[in-house]
């Protein structure tokens, strides 16, 4: 599998090497150049992880086989992905039944599967982990290598603008976790990140890489739900169906994009952003203009420049039918609160992120279009703002009792390189 440096294309490598680089030259994301056509019809008659296991065997092209591939995925998705009815015309793609009740459990715990691959490869006996979380890639993450021989984990993660039950998670971990509260915001913690990845003296020292959707393999993985959500729903609802993507940085997004572009028979994909609206303005403007990171309800998507989008540009600007099937609008917070409470009347709870998906099918979708609304976390990671919006206690599942009374361990930093740096090198 060849993928090229979206900045600086001089730079190619391998999926494994790509996996295990994270960051490319000039803070470049790599991407491949070409999609196979897949025979969708057939894959839907597949089970999940069958089905999965081809979907990338056929993106990596010969790296790795399909048997490898597919022991991959049957190690990193554990879980389901069901889709859930919530009228006539709106399902929930439900991503929220791993063990951090997020969908960054497909990418992170793959990602992990893919990470020991690529450093038997390259002979390379240990890695430092250094990502950011707005919410959930932290927890994710920190679940898929804790306890793993040779990794250390490093999680950046905006201090006061994660929810309590999101940071609890991943800070009382310990062991080789290691979580770090920056007093900024999350695009903050993601230059953070993108300075380390891009300090290639200390990569080179530290083996550093990065987990969050910078890296290739978390990507790859997000494909793969997609079409199991197209293998549950009704063939006849199938082509009249839209994907809403609540979306912070754009991640997932490209992942349902790369799905239709390999041949899923999608009518539409509508990327839903909060109040950080940078996408939509510039669909609109055609002016790039990123406006400071404002707080709201559905925190995982404050991101005012989103670091997938130039995978996304990629994908639009080369492909003129994709581009015609993209769409993007922004919800506020009162429209996101009507939301939930709309659907919990519906008999479906859900949270702020979901919710702002839901608002943005109902003000788009035509009168003979239904929408597949992707929910990323489960409600009660949202549990006080969810009471607070639908005036109802929301129940707490195991996981989450667990970990609520744990101590959290947790550095306290200022979004400054030069002390991050300072901590990477001295822990």
């Amino acid at each position: 599998m060849k993928l090229v440096n979206l900045v600086d294309p001089d730079q190619q490598v391998s999926f494994l090497q790509a996996v295990r680089i994270g960051l490319g030259r000039k803070q470049g994301l790599f991407f491949p150049e070409q999609w196979p056509q897949l025979p969708v019809a057939d894959l839907l008659k597949m089970p999940f992880v069958e089905r999965s296991g081809h979907i990338l065997a056929a993106l990596f092209d010969g790296e790795l086989s399909l048997t490898e591939t597919t022991a991959m995925v049957d190690h990193a998705f554990t879980f389901e992905a069901p889709v859930v009815a919530v009228n006539e015309r709106i399902s929930c793609l439900e991503l929220f039944h791993g063990p951090t009740l997020a969908f960054k459990d497909f990418g992170a715990r793959f990602m992990a599967q893919s990470l020991q691959k690529a450093n038997a490869a390259a002979q390379q006996t240990h890695s430092t982990i250094v990502t950011a979380t707005s919410g959930d890639t932290g927890a994710a993450v920190a679940d898929a290598f804790f306890q793993q021989p040779g990794v250390r984990v490093v999680v950046l993660y905006p201090e006061g603008k994660v929810s309590p039950l999101q940071a609890q998670l991943f800070t009382t971990l310990g062991e080789n976790v290691e979580a770090i509260a920056i007093k900024g915001d999350f695009d903050q913690c993601q230059a953070l990140v993108k300075q380390v990845l891009s300090d290639q003296p200390l990569c080179d020292q530290l083996h550093v890489n990065s987990a969050n959707s910078i890296n290739i393999s978390r990507l790859l993985a997000q494909v793969c739900y997609f079409f199991e959500a197209w293998a549950q729903l009704p063939e006849a609802q199938r082509e009249q169906t839209s994907i809403v993507v609540p979306s912070g940085n754009f991640g997932n997004v490209c992942a349902a994009l790369i799905a239709v572009k390999m041949g899923l028979p999608v009518r539409r994909v509508i990327a839903a952003t909060n109040s950080n609206d940078t996408v939509p303005r510039y669909l609109t403007s055609g002016q790039w203009q990123p406006n400071p990171t404002q707080a709201t309800l559905s925190n995982a998507m404050d991101i005012s420049a989103p670091n997938n989008w130039p995978r996304v540009a990629n994908l639009l600007e080369n492909d003129a039918k994709l581009r015609e099937k993209f769409t993007s609008i922004a919800v506020d917070e009162t429209q996101t609160c009507d939301a939930v409470r709309a659907m919990y009347r519906q008999g479906y709870l859900s949270e702020p992120h979901a919710a702002v998906a839901w608002s943005a099918f109902e003000r788009l979708a035509a009168a003979d279009e239904c929408g597949l609304i992707v929910g990323t976390a489960h409600p009660a990671k949202f549990a006080d703002r969810v009471e607070a919006i639908i005036e109802a206690p929301v129940a707490l599942p195991a996981r989450l009792q667990e970990v609520l009374e744990q101590p959290s361990k947790i550095t306290q930093m200022a979004a400054d390189y030069a002390q991050l740096k300072n901590f990477l090198l001295r822990n």
